[in-house]
């Protein structure tokens, strides 16, 4: 059997994230959604996505194929509802459409031929950019039990202060010293190669991943996940870091989600409350206005390559698009669009040539071609979001 991972509506409701990548290619917990799936079904999985991501993420059709899609996680009682699915059945939750069997992907049209089925138990979806950051709590703890089951942690350095103990699991080459860890409310997971250095106070649950680093003297509350090769310091509560970013210095990061490939200046703070205390707005891309999000704390959406200059500020509830770059002073608009320079004096589009030399220069220095494949990518989105950029 072939497997299959698509977007469906939820793609437009993750934007800025899913610019530059499939519904699948979201991290929360500790895992991506295609990882997530890809343990489950313990199989590879391709990915039907937009034209534009295609060369990145390609499709790959079977013989027979199961379509799933991406914006539910995996459960084995999931699993075994679409592993039981026959030819040119369906399985729905409600009204959305979990997976089917075809030869051939279908449209929506086309789904009242198939045989129907649905699935009764609860799951998880992530269907807004805020999703990320508030069921990561719940993502992580399932990534940890599928990870770690009938494993044994490496060893932990007795330098180290630890709280519940056994719900803290490091990988092999993963390192802590002189540090708090405190697995009480939530685990906490050291990816492979990881490295917390000294003096730091970490509360679960948490999850640091492959080559990620902690520099000294962090406070992180949980549930919060860093990325690989990921760079953290300073204060961070509850956020999701994407691949290859850094937030290396002191400033506030809270209720938050990163892309891959961003920086945070030094002494950067994001508010994630408001004054009056009420419920958080934020842009909708789908909608093309600020939507209610029904939470009370929400603090920063920025999507990949974007950058701040050190001692910037973020208002409440901000969403900042891909391969913008925000200075200071003052507090910048709540929505700023892919390929925006500037701050709260005013923005001038950030070329993409511009754009594409910094890439190059911060890629490198991971190890990571920045390609041409990279470039058509961010080239589409930077056409994308014209309209957007009313400078």
């Amino acid at each position: 059997m072939n497997y299959i991972l698509f977007d469906d509506d939820a793609r437009a409701s993750l934007l800025p994230f899913t610019f530059t990548r499939p519904v699948a290619e979201i991290r929360i917990g500790i895992l991506t959604i295609r990882e997530k799936w890809e343990k489950y079904l313990d199989k590879k999985t391709s990915t039907l996505t937009e034209d534009y991501l295609s060369k990145k993420f390609p499709l790959k059709i079977g013989l027979q194929n199961t379509f799933i899609n991406a914006s539910f996680l995996p459960t084995v009682n999931l699993l075994e509802s679409i592993e039981n699915l026959g030819e040119y059945s369906a399985l729905f939750k409600d009204e959305v459409l979990i997976a089917y069997k075809a030869s051939e992907p279908m449209l929506s049209k086309q789904w009242e031929g198939l045989n129907k089925k649905y699935y009764k138990d609860s799951l998880l979806r992530i269907v807004n950019t805020w999703d990320i950051f508030s069921k990561n709590g719940i993502a992580l703890q399932e990534d940890y039990d599928l990870l770690t089951k009938g494993r044994k942690s490496a060893p932990i350095s007795g330098t180290n202060h630890l709280i519940n103990a056994e719900n803290i699991f490091l990988e092999e080459g993963a390192k802590v010293e002189y540090s708090i860890l405190n697995a009480t409310h939530g685990p906490i997971y050291l990816g492979k190669d990881s490295e917390i250095l000294e003096g730091n106070l970490i509360r679960g649950g948490f999850a640091l991943c492959e080559k990620a680093v902690v520099k000294m003297g962090a406070k992180i509350y949980g549930p919060t996940t860093v990325g690989p090769y990921g760079k953290v310091c300073g204060e961070i509560n509850n956020s999701v870091i994407f691949g290859y970013s850094s937030k290396g210095h002191d400033g506030y990061l809270g209720n938050a989600v990163l892309g891959e490939w961003c920086n945070i200046g030094a002494d950067s703070n994001n508010s994630n409350l408001k004054n009056n205390y009420s419920q958080v707005k934020l842009w909708s891309y789908p909608q093309e206005r600020f939507v209610q999000t029904g939470l009370q704390f929400c603090g920063l959406m920025m999507g990949d390559h974007s950058k701040t200059a050190i001692n910037t500020m973020f208002n409440t509830g901000t969403v900042i698009g891909v391969n913008s770059n925000i200075s200071v002073p003052g507090f910048p608009r709540n929505f700023i669009p892919s390929f925006s320079w500037g701050g709260a004096s005013g923005f001038t589009t950030y070329l993409p040539k511009k754009a594409f030399e910094a890439a190059k220069v911060m890629m490198a220095r991971r190890g990571v071609e920045f390609d041409e494949v990279e470039a058509d990518i961010l080239t589409h989105v930077f056409e994308l979001t014209k309209k957007y950029r009313n400078f």
